[in-house]
C-alpha cells in the first residue's frame, strides 16, 4: 500500500518556470507535461484535497461505501494519448474493466449492450441493425488510436489523417436523432446509441450530437469504458505522485482570487472556468477579453443521487448486471425528449439517467461482502434547485423492480452542491460550457490557439478548451505544449 499523500499549505519557493492553478485532470496534465521537460512547476489547488472531477468520499452515505464525487467512469481516460504516456499503475492506478462496458435496458425486459468488440455489439442488435452497425463502426474503430489522437486536441492542419476523419465527419456532423434514424430500423440500436448522444448533454436534434455518440461508441471498441479501483480519487493520487517524482510542487488549500497572489514565474496556466480567469487576471488582459470570457455560455445542471444498497441492482435484463455503466431512459424519443426539456428549462418526469455499478466489479467499494454502491444521475436546467431523486428512483425501479427496497443509505447533489464542490461548474454544468457548434471551435473564445490570452505568460487549461469535458488530460497537455 502507497504511503498517503501530504501536501504543504504554502509554496517552498520564490519564484518558479510555471504556475498551474486547479488540480483536475487537465491542471495535472499540463504540470506534468511541463515537469517533463524540466521545468520547475508550481501546482496551487484551492480546496483541501486534489483531484477537481476526480474524487472520492467515503463519508457520503455509510462509513467504508466509496462513492465517486464526480466523474466515475473513464472512457476518455483509455482512449487519452496523455494518459497512455503516464504508466500512471507505477503509481498505483488500476483500471477496471467490466464485463461490459454497457447495458441499455428496454421495457421489455431485455437490454442492449455495447461490447468491447464491435461484432459482438452488431450480433446483439439483429441482423439487419447489426450489419448496419458493422458498416458504420468497423473500419472507425480498426483505427480508433489515430481517430483520438485527432480528435482529442486542437484540430491540426493539414490533418495527419484526411481520409480517416473524413469518414468520421460523415457521420458525426449529424445530429444524434438524424444518425440513429438514418442508419438503424430498430429499437434496440437507435436506443443504444441515443444514450451515448446524450452525454452531449445537448438536444439530440442539433447538429454533431452524433460526434459525441461515435466517439463514445468507439471508445468502448478502442480501450473500454473502465473505472479506478478504489474510486476516481485513485487517478488523482497517481497523477500526483508521478508529478512529485519529476519533481513537481502541489500546494492545497489556496484558492486563488487574484494573480498577485501567484509566487512570480514565466508562465501561468490556469484550470478553471473562463469566468473565474477573467476575475483573477484583472487587468492583466484587455477588458473586451474579459468580456468574452464572462460572456462564455454554461449548459444545463446535473442532479446526483449516491446510493448504499442492500444487494445489486435487481435488473429485470439480467444482462445488465454484466454492465459497469446501464443507461435508463427507454428508446431513443424518449432519451431525446428528455435533453430537450433540460434545455428548455422543464425537469423530465423521465429523466436520462445514467448509472454506474462498479461494486458489482470492485470489492474495494464497499465495507462487506453483499453491500454494493449507486451512482445515478440526469441532466436537469441550468442551476436547478428541484430534487430529483424521486424521478431518479422511478426510473431504476421502471427497469429494477424491487430497487427501493435495497436502499439502506443516500446522498444527494444538485447543480449548487456542484459548483460549491468545483467553482469549474457553474450552474451545476459539469463539462466546462456548453459544447455545441458555437463553442465547440471557439472554446472559449475565438482565437488561433485558443489556449492563449492576449497575456502572453497566462494560459487557460481547463475543459473550456479543446477538446472538452472528459477526463482525458488532453486541454492540459496541449496548453502545455
Amino acid at each position: 500500500m502507497a504511503e498517503p499523500l501530504a501536501f504543504s499549505s504554502t509554496p517552498k519557493s520564490s519564484s518558479y518556470d510555471a504556475v498551474v492553478t486547479g488540480s483536475g485532470p487537465n491542471g495535472f496534465a499540463a504540470a506534468i507535461t511541463l515537469a517533463r521537460r524540466g521545468h520547475q512547476v508550481l501546482l496551487i489547488e484551492g480546496k483541501q484535497s486534489i483531484g477537481g472531477g476526480m474524487r472520492s468520499d467515503a463519508s457520503l452515505t455509510l462509513p467504508g461505501f466509496v462513492h465517486d464525487i464526480c466523474s466515475a467512469v473513464h472512457p476518455l481516460a483509455s482512449s487519452s494519448p496523455f494518459f497512455a504516456a503516464q504508466s500512471l499503475e507505477q503509481y498505483g492506478l488500476e483500471w477496471v474493466h467490466p464485463d461490459v462496458p454497457l447495458a441499455h435496458p428496454l421495457d421489455d425486459g431485455t437490454a442492449a449492450l455495447l461490447h468491447r468488440s464491435v461484432e459482438a455489439t452488431a450480433d446483439g442488435l439483429g441482423p439487419r441493425d447489426g450489419k448496419a452497425y458493422h458498416r458504420v463502426f468497423q473500419p472507425l474503430a480498426d483505427r480508433a488510436g489515430d481517430l483520438f489522437s485527432e480528435l482529442l486536441g486542437p484540430l491540426p492542419f493539414p490533418p495527419r489523417n484526411p481520409f480517416l476523419l473524413a469518414r468520421f465527419g460523415r457521420h458525426a456532423a449529424r445530429t444524434g436523432t438524424g444518425f440513429a434514424k438514418k442508419t438503424f430500423c430498430g429499437e434496440r440500436a437507435c436506443a443504444l446509441f441515443a444514450g451515448n448522444a446524450a452525454h452531449s448533454i445537448l438536444p439530440l436534434e442539433r447538429p454533431f450530437t452524433a460526434a459525441v455518440g461515435i466517439m463514445l461508441t468507439l471508445s468502448a471498441h478502442h480501450a473500454g469504458w473502465p473505472f479506478a479501483r478504489g474510486g476516481s480519487g485513485r487517478i488523482a493520487d497517481a497523477l500526483a505522485r508521478l508529478f512529485l517524482s519529476l519533481g513537481g510542487e502541489i500546494v492545497c488549500g489556496q484558492p486563488v482570487a487574484h494573480l498577485d497572489e501567484l509566487p512570480p514565474a514565466r508562465a501561468y496556466l490556469f484550470d478553471t472556468s473562463p469566468r473565474a480567469l477573467a476575475g483573477i487576471a484583472g487587468e492583466r488582459l484587455p477588458e473586451n477579453y474579459r468580456q468574452k470570457l464572462r460572456a462564455y455560455r454554461y449548459g444545463p445542471g446535473v442532479f446526483k443521487l449516491d446510493l448504499a444498497i442492500s444487494e445489486p441492482i435487481p435488473w429485470s435484463a439480467a444482462d445488465c448486471r454484466r454492465a459497469g455503466t446501464v443507461h435508463l431512459g427507454g428508446p431513443l424519443d424518449e432519451v431525446a425528449a428528455s435533453e430537450r426539456d433540460c434545455w428548455e428549462d422543464r425537469h423530465s418526469e423521465k429523466p436520462f439517467v445514467l448509472v454506474s455499478q462498479q461494486s458489482l466489479f470492485d470489492s474495494t467499494r464497499t465495507p462487506g461482502e453483499g453491500r454494493h454502491t449507486c451512482w445515478a444521475y440526469c441532466h436537469v436546467p441550468h442551476a436547478s434547485d428541484r430534487d430529483m431523486s424521486e424521478p431518479i428512483l422511478n426510473q431504476i425501479e421502471r427497469f429494477a423492480p424491487g430497487f427501493r427496497d435495497t436502499i439502506v443509505a443516500r446522498s444527494t447533489m444538485a447543480p449548487a452542491d456542484y459548483e460549491a464542490y468545483n467553482p469549474n461548474d457553474i450552474g451545476g454544468d459539469v463539462i466546462g460550457g456548453v459544447q455545441d457548434l458555437r463553442q465547440m471551435f471557439a472554446r472559449p473564445v475565438a482565437r488561433l490557439n485558443p489556449y492563449t490570452t492576449p497575456a502572453k505568460d497566462i494560459f487557460l487549461c481547463s475543459a473550456s478548451t479543446p477538446p472538452g469535458a472528459g477526463v482525458h488530460g488532453m486541454c492540459g497537455y496541449h496548453a502545455a505544449r
